[in-house]
């Protein structure tokens, strides 16, 4: 089975604990780089409640959008009404590790780890820094996803290609 039609875009959610920063941030640029080809969200176990305002420079400095931008939790994704996902991504190894809910879609899943930027102390400059490292790791990552010819791949097959980006793309 392939990818939805092409005037449907691939749903997908990315998780991590706190949904502050690295989920955010694919989630933003995810949406803002496939042009409708793929849908983002982003979701998180034990949501900060609020995007960290690095993440929100770094996003505005790569000229992305940030309207709408929220921490929100996993639980949102979980009820009847909720998008019916393609594919759910983990950014955080603790996300990774929990037993997440069951989302609508039998969506692949597969986790694309990285160091957590706003676990970075020291002057605005380290962090910032930090932001920029993570967003541009996300950002290779989702040019991989969007080169994928997932229309021709089965979709028992996806999540050996994506968690091949997961592994490769550093």
């Amino acid at each position: 089975m392939g990818i939805p039609p092409t005037d449907h875009p691939i749903h997908v959610l990315i998780l991590c604990t706190g949904n502050s920063a690295r989920s955010v941030l694919a989630e933003a640029t995810l949406n803002h780089l496939a042009k409708g080809r793929f849908r983002a969200w982003s979701a998180g176990s034990r949501p900060a409640g609020r995007v960290n305002p690095a993440a929100i420079a770094q996003l505005e400095a790569s000229g992305i959008s940030t309207a709408g931008l929220s921490s929100k939790s996993w639980d949102a994704f979980a009820t009847d009404d909720a998008p019916h996902f393609d594919i759910v991504i983990t950014v955080c190894d603790s996300a990774a590790g929990e037993t997440c809910p069951v989302f609508l879609g039998a969506p692949v899943r597969t986790h694309w780890g990285q160091p957590d930027p706003a676990a970075v102390e020291g002057p605005p400059e380290a962090i910032a820094h930090a932001f920029r490292e993570a967003h541009n790791l996300i950002v290779r990552r989702i040019d991989r996803l969007m080169k994928l010819p997932l229309a021709s791949i089965p979709r028992a097959e996806w999540r050996t290609w994506l968690d091949r980006i997961g592994r490769e793309v550093t």
